[in-house]
């Protein structure tokens, strides 16, 4: 049975698309000739009318997976966005294109929000970005309760924030399953660029999604260039990667306002091109200083780390993180603002333990501490690696990577570019971390297993009588750092894997194989200086 407001919005809205196909809509409306990535697949699945998980990497085009159905359905399309300037800039690109959206937030006038009611009731609008806080006010339920509304399809873009696992987690997304009861008849689209396998699980889960197909693009960006590099002189790092660049865009990731000011006034006095944005600028200047790197009027931003969600330039050449991110998830969102036009672009990586301190402090309002130390954990593994970082990256996210595919892909990160990676005898130290683990009952994540190796005393390690395995105290000869180090590398190899959303750790066939025949192993990690 139709909705009893189907006819009037194909009656009111106009009809150029309406039923169209998507390739029509990708070439009229957008300009381009070919989809990227699984583009057309995650749109046909979302017009057929089934729910939807897309995780695309950042620049991957996840907005034209909403606005393409968006213009053919026949009723409006909902948008939940987390950030204000977000929706706004989606807007005004909307309008440059003859796309009628209008956004819903904080920011609107009593008078305001009536106004743009009245257009969606009118049937004057196809896309709708709302705040997800804005869910659970009574006037937005009402409007979307409306019977002059018909909702056709329901997006949640960064859909990672409805995720307690995930590296966001934003409390007002959970307000967003009420919207399924409001609009049941719709299709839900979710999207974001970052999500493990535990993310993904609790996104489904918490949008209530019906039986959605997901799809899992890629996260490889091969025309990215990682590097890292130990965080001694920062300002002359900073500059070389700058020169290297000479002319062209760049963005640096600071973690506070006061280092986005002190570095943007350091680089100003060195004359090069840049301003600075932040939450503290008054919203007129952050607004001016976006808009002059958009339009190539400045070649380099400062910025925390909101900059660049949605912004769409793709020709930043080079992205540098002069702090320490606070997981893998956001380095990659970060990261991923380079290079969108697919030609040759740097992520560079400052790489300071003493960063990881400064991120800690903010652990202390948190209500589950251990969640942002795993996850900080695996951000300093990463920027402490002896292999291939491209490997690690993608690792992380479940994709393997084989460089065997990617002939062209010879100099991927600084460590292959450096040639052979030095291989040292590492067999016994993997032997007690694999025992011990057997001895534990593959029940423990890295912290637990390593803490026993050190002969840690915890009260939990005590309580399970792990203090009087024959593994309990062996691994003191090498530090906590390093017993880390080595299990990232054998994650890599496949002699362990993590299960479930609390990453226990499990021994690999390899694993056991290695045990049984007591096969020598050489890991690009030197334990023992």
């Amino acid at each position: 049975m139709e909705p009893t407001c189907y006819n009037h919005f194909v009656r009111i809205q106009s009809d150029k698309y309406l039923n169209a196909s998507p390739e029509k809509v990708l070439k009229e409306a957008f300009g381009y000739s070919d989809f990227r990535f699984n583009q057309k697949d995650i749109i046909d699945n979302v017009l057929s009318g089934h729910d939807t998980l897309a995780v695309m990497p950042t620049g991957g085009g996840k907005s034209i997976c909403y606005q393409i159905p968006a213009l053919i359905f026949p009723g409006i399309t909902i948008v939940i966005s987390p950030l204000i300037s977000l929706m706004q800039d989606q807007v005004s690109s909307l309008d440059k294109k003859g796309i009628s959206s209008v956004f819903i937030n904080s920011t609107l006038e009593w008078e305001e929000f009536l106004a743009t009611s009245s257009q969606i009731k009118n049937g004057d609008v196809k896309i709708v970005y709302i705040s997800p806080e804005g869910l659970s006010s009574n006037k937005i339920r009402d409007l979307l309760s409306n019977n002059m509304v018909y909702v056709s399809c329901v997006c949640i873009d960064e859909a990672h924030c409805i995720s307690e696992w995930g590296h966001d987690f934003r409390p007002d997304y959970l307000e967003i399953f009420q919207i399924r009861q409001l609009c049941p008849e719709a299709v839900m689209l979710a999207l974001t660029a970052t999500a493990t396998e535990a993310v993904r699980r609790d996104i489904v889960r918490n949008l209530g999604m019906k039986n959605p197909k997901i799809f899992i693009s890629s996260f490889n960006r091969p025309n990215i260039f990682l590097s890292v590099k130990p965080k001694i002189a920062a300002l002359d790092l900073v500059c070389d990667c700058i020169d290297r660049h000479k002319g062209e865009s760049g963005i640096i990731y600071c973690t506070s306002r006061k280092q986005v000011d002190e570095l943007t006034t350091s680089l100003k006095h060195l004359k090069y091109s840049v301003k600075n944005y932040h939450a503290g600028l008054k919203d007129e200047t952050r607004a001016k200083n976006q808009d002059a790197f958009i339009q190539g009027k400045i070649d380099i931003i400062v910025a925390t780390v909101a900059f660049g969600m949605g912004i769409d330039k793709p020709d930043v050449r080079f992205v540098i993180n002069y702090d320490l991110p606070k997981s893998i998830e956001e380095y990659y969102q970060e990261i991923g603002r380079a290079g969108r036009d697919g030609l040759p672009s740097e992520a560079l990586l400052l790489f300071s333990r003493g960063d990881a301190h400064k991120i800690r402090y903010f652990f202390e309002d948190l209500a589950d501490k251990s969640k942002a130390e795993n996850l900080l954990n695996a951000m300093i593994n990463y920027g402490a690696l002896h292999m291939c970082r491209r490997r690690s990256l993608l690792g992380y996210f479940g994709e393997v990577y084989d460089p065997e595919k990617h002939p062209e892909q010879t100099h991927c990160c600084d460590i292959c570019s450096r040639g052979k990676t030095p291989l040292y005898d590492v067999t016994i130290p993997v032997q007690k971390f694999l025992c011990c683990m057997i001895r534990t009952n593959e029940r423990f994540g890295t912290a637990y297993v390593v803490d026993v190796l050190l002969g840690s005393r915890q009260k939990r390690i005590v309580e399970n009588g792990h203090n009087k395995i024959s593994t309990w105290g062996i691994g003191k000869d090498i530090s906590k750092e390093k017993w880390f180090e080595l299990v990232d590398l054998m994650l890599m190899a496949g002699y362990i894997k993590k299960e479930g959303e609390y990453n226990i750790l499990k021994l690999t066939s390899s694993a056991r194989q290695l045990l049984a025949t007591r096969e020598e192993v050489y890991l690009p990690i030197k334990l023992y200086v």
